[in-house]
């Protein structure tokens, strides 16, 4: 649905108030024009290693956000956190970017990519160097809500929530996009029970790189295509659909790439997937708890280790991370226990680049929440008080 030109996904995390950050600082701020790109918080920033290997030193965060909400930010979150303690530091705003709900960086580390969640939908490229906004290119379609680059560096996937659409745009050289050169809309299957059109939530490569799959909350169904690299082009090569209602978000792969944990918000559950990377056929396993009871929850991202040995689920709603141990060469979830995130409606979860850190995105609290990650047994700990961050709904760290 659409209230007041707002996405459901939007109104769904405002139906507790979207103000909720309106009494809390931004980041910081603004850099001034021309500051140093080598300064604690830029991309440039070296990290001392410690005797394991791991950087010590503050490492760069990006911080997603809403600027058209009441208390929402001016663009992009900057700040940096401690690689070790997970402490966070606010650095100023990136602005010039709207409504940039959802990041992602270029494979070479040197560009971040936006996408601008309005109604005529866009994605933004940024130069890390020295924040420079290297031009936007619209979706084709409404409400933009996730992207991602696909691993060769040249493409840049995007889902347009509102309509229901991937596109595809050409990265050139400098990092710029070019114009779109391929929009595939959901039109088959009929919506979902409670639905009432496709709902392309969320776009990603195979770990393989053979294949592109799309998940769409609208239809319960998710779209794998193959991607031509010189033309990019998406052809449609497989359908997988969850059982009705399931309302299918976030899709994560387990590193060994034959299997797939499926997060669905609309029945509060999670699904594990089998997967053929030469045929690029997801089969979806049957659902299963998420270990919130029996109130209203809203699953959102689920994330892998990159052992492959435990995974967690953000849970709005319950406001909890789920923490599953791996099981069977990642064929099976065992639901280990549930930890609260320490805010209000975690949108999205993130590890940090060496999995110590597992940073969550709450939106109504507008907040981000830090915790260590235990190698020995995936163990979530908090990391001090969560950092303030207007209608936090992504964080990226690097």
């Amino acid at each position: 649905m659409n209230t007041g030109g707002w996405s459901r996904r939007r109104f769904v995390g405002a139906l507790a108030g979207t103000a909720a950050g309106a009494s809390l600082p931004a980041c910081g701020d603004d850099p001034p024009p021309g500051a140093d790109a080598s300064a604690p918080g830029s991309p440039g920033t070296a990290a001392a290693p410690s005797a394991t290997g791991r950087p010590t030193g503050p490492r760069p965060l990006y911080l997603g956000t809403y600027t058209s909400v009441e208390g929402g930010g001016k663009g992009v979150g900057l700040a940096t956190y401690n690689a070790v303690g997970g402490r966070i530091t606010g650095a100023g705003t990136l602005t010039g970017v709207g409504d940039p709900s959802y990041l992602a960086v270029h494979p070479d580390g040197r560009t971040l990519y936006a996408v601008n969640e309005r109604e005529d939908g866009a994605v933004t490229a940024v130069r890390l160097a020295d924040r420079k906004v290297l031009g936007s290119r619209s979706t084709g379609g409404a409400s933009p809500c996730h992207l991602s680059v696909h691993p060769g560096g040249r493409w840049l996937l995007s889902a347009n929530y509102g309509s229901g659409s991937v596109a595809v745009h050409p990265i050139d050289a400098s990092g710029a996009l070019g114009e779109r050169t391929d929009l595939v809309t959901h039109s088959s299957p009929s919506p979902g029970p409670g639905q009432e059109g496709p709902h392309a939530h969320q776009v990603v490569t195979s770990p393989d790189g053979g294949h592109v799959l799309a998940v769409d909350l609208g239809t319960d169904t998710v779209y794998t295509y193959r991607l031509d690299e010189k033309s990019g082009r998406l052809t449609g090569v497989a359908r997988a659909r969850t059982r009705p209602g399931a309302g299918p978000r976030h899709l994560t792969f387990h590193p060994k790439g034959r299997h797939a944990y499926l997060a669905n918000e609309a029945d509060n559950t999670v699904a594990v997937c089998a997967y053929d990377p030469g045929t690029g056929r997801l089969t979806v396993g049957e659902a299963q708890p998420t270990g919130t009871g029996s109130g209203t929850n809203y699953p959102a991202q689920i994330l892998v280790t990159s052992n492959g040995a435990y995974a967690y689920l953000a849970n709005r709603g319950h406001n909890s991370l789920t923490r599953y141990a791996v099981e069977a060469d990642g064929a099976r979830l065992r639901l280990l226990d549930t930890v609260p995130v320490s805010g209000d409606f975690p949108r999205q979860i993130a590890f940090s680049p060496d999995g110590s850190l597992l940073f969550a995105a709450n939106q109504r609290s507008s907040t981000v929440s830090v915790f260590r990650v235990n190698a020995r047994d995936g163990e979530l700990r908090l990391a001090g008080e969560p950092f303030s961050s207007p209608v936090a709904v992504c964080a990226l760290p690097l």
